[in-house]
């Protein structure tokens, strides 16, 4: 089982900066893409961005060009970068491991993010 660990939440002020981390430190030998998800009280699960094994990204619409998702160099380890922070952005953020031949995924704890205006 891939345990997946978020980090890097916190408290900020809108216009702020947090980078959330999520990585593990075990092995896995799929090939695998990697998202980040989010959920606001009383609100739906929603995609935020996703990479995939290629490193090509994707992202919501009210996240783009604010939000910059990127992969680290060592075993299971996803960034999210979030500049301009607004208080529509504060939700618990969740990472999420998928191999792409089906066979495995892995959701994160989650971390929570809030923005205050």
């Amino acid at each position: 089982e891939v345990l997946l660990v978020e980090s890097g939440g916190g408290s900020v002020q809108a216009g702020g900066s947090l980078r959330l981390s999520c990585t593990s430190s075990t092995y896995i030998s799929c090939i695998y893409d990697m998202s980040w998800y989010r959920q606001a009280p009383g609100k739906e699960h929603e995609f935020v961005s996703l990479i995939d094994s290629k490193g090509r990204t994707s992202y919501a619409d009210s996240v783009k060009d604010r939000f910059t998702i990127y992969r680290g160099n060592a075993k299971i380890r996803v960034y999210l970068q979030m500049n301009n922070l607004e208080p529509e952005d504060t939700a618990m953020y969740s990472c999420h491991l998928s191999c792409t031949d089906g066979s495995y995924k892995a959701w994160g704890q989650g971390t929570q993010v809030t923005v205050s205006s």
